[in-house]
């Protein structure tokens, strides 16, 4: 399939996916069993005849919820709210201006170390990222990926320089992650505090091309220009609702909401339902919720805590995240927690590489794991797989306000020489230090 095509043709791949989010959902596919085969067996490779699915979608979409289902999970604001559980008691935002500048560059710098970090080996599964560490010995993960191996090694692993390894960075090059976290500087430079889903959506059509856009995302940016307004473009024909898009672009309301995951959080909310639903705006929610508190305790458990604080009790992020926060607890090891991640999401499905809770237990591993160290907090957020450089990226800004940039390590930072490439109108090629100042101008306190 044309690669502009993805993520805007439904294929067959598409179906298999939505399928298996319904059933995630609690939705009785009875109904549309029968049509789902019927599509499915149709020998075209993984194209599939559009009318027919974009039917297929409009009747899952409007499929209730089972009675017996467990979770209560709503996607407007006011029942989010309504079925949060109890907050942790978090201490006032009594931070200078000195150090509020200083936790705001450690963010974006480790927001920026964990996405270079983890880059150059997205997309790979846990045989050929830890094959290739193995061969060079270079497992556990403790730096940035280099090309440095014998060209056998790189060979069989695949290793080009037309990836960001270590040996051809002098910036960090662009990359979604990043822009989104700079969209959300510029959206909120533009509107303020105050903006709104539709400010969100407008953003994007006048600042951002479609194809720099993937799966939710680009769905979201093709209803919107068929003048399908949030919320309804979050679920209209979109079976990546529930993907880590949203999670990703969770980063800079919780920079702007310092000491504030409840505000951090609405914010968050706003971004996030133009393009998600249910657990899909929870995981955008959640991150945001736990960098906003990471200004005001540095006691890991309690972040996390206070991101759960934001979505509701009983949905499946919080279980899953809850059950990781569990296996801390009982002494659990680092690799034997990464493997019970593996054993309930399959790193070869792509749903299940993609989707928001798996990351969300990847994030709460590396923190947890991490025990405050900067270095290790990234290269467990990234070995463990799945979405490597998103969530070395999200790992990385919680980990960068509690050390902030003073105390954040140069072998870290100086490879990309405090510089940033995005695809924003305005921050083409930008110094980090400058983002984390307009970034303090912005803070709501």
């Amino acid at each position: 399939m044309d690669r502009n095509r993805i993520w805007l043709y439904i294929s067959k791949t598409d179906l298999e996916t939505e399928r298996r989010q319904c059933l995630q959902e609690g939705k009785d596919l009875s109904p549309v069993e029968e049509e789902f085969q019927r599509l499915a067996a149709v020998d075209l490779e993984d194209a599939v005849n559009q009318p027919a699915a974009q039917a297929l979608l409009d009747r899952t979409i409007a499929l209730p919820v089972r009675s017996d289902f467990p979770y209560q999970e709503p996607s407007d604001l006011e029942s989010i709210r309504a079925a949060r559980p109890a907050a942790p008691a978090l201490p006032p935002l009594r931070l200078s201006a000195d150090e509020l500048r200083d936790k705001a560059y450690g963010a974006w710098l480790g927001r920026v170390c964990g996405c270079l970090l983890g880059k150059p080996v997205e997309g790979w599964r846990r045989p050929r990222m830890w094959g290739y560490l193995k061969e060079t010995d270079c497992f556990p993960l403790g730096g940035y990926f280099s090309l440095d191996a014998p060209e056998a090694i790189r060979g069989r692993y695949q290793v080009t320089p037309q990836r960001p390894f270590i040996e051809t960075v002098e910036f960090m090059p662009e990359d979604d992650d990043t822009n989104y976290t700079t969209t959300g500087l510029a959206l909120m430079k533009k509107h303020g505090a105050s903006f709104t889903p539709t400010d969100v959506a407008n953003f994007w059509l006048g600042e951002i091309p479609i194809l720099h856009c993937c799966t939710a995302e680009r769905v979201a940016y093709r209803n919107l220009s068929l003048l399908i307004p949030p919320p309804a473009s979050a679920s209209f024909r979109n079976v990546y609702r529930e993907w880590i898009g949203a999670q990703i672009r969770a980063d800079f309301w919780g920079y702007a909401a310092p000491g504030n995951p409840e505000l951090a959080a609405e914010l968050a909310w706003r971004d996030a339902c133009i393009s998600h639903v249910k657990n899909g705006i929870y995981g955008e929610m959640w991150a945001a919720a736990m960098i906003a508190a990471a200004f005001v305790t540095e006691d890991v458990e309690t972040i996390i805590l206070a991101g759960l604080a934001q979505i509701p009790h009983k949905c499946r992020l919080a279980e899953d995240v809850g059950a990781v926060l569990t296996w801390r607890r009982e002494g659990t090891s680092y690799d034997n927690a990464s493997e019970r991640i593996h054993a309930k999401w399959d790193e070869d499905r792509a749903h299940d590489w993609c989707h928001t809770i798996s990351n969300a237990m990847i994030v709460t591993l590396a923190l947890l794991w991490g025990e405050k160290r900067f270095g290790e907090t990234l290269t467990r957020a990234v070995q463990a797989c799945f979405d490597t450089d998103c969530n070395g990226a999200t790992a990385g800004s919680v980990i960068g306000i509690l050390h902030g940039a003073r105390e954040v390590p140069g072998e870290w930072t100086a490879p990309f020489n405090d510089t940033l490439q995005t695809g924003v109108t305005g921050y083409h090629r930008v110094r980090l230090k400058d983002l984390a100042e307009e970034t303090f101008r912005l803070m709501v306190q």
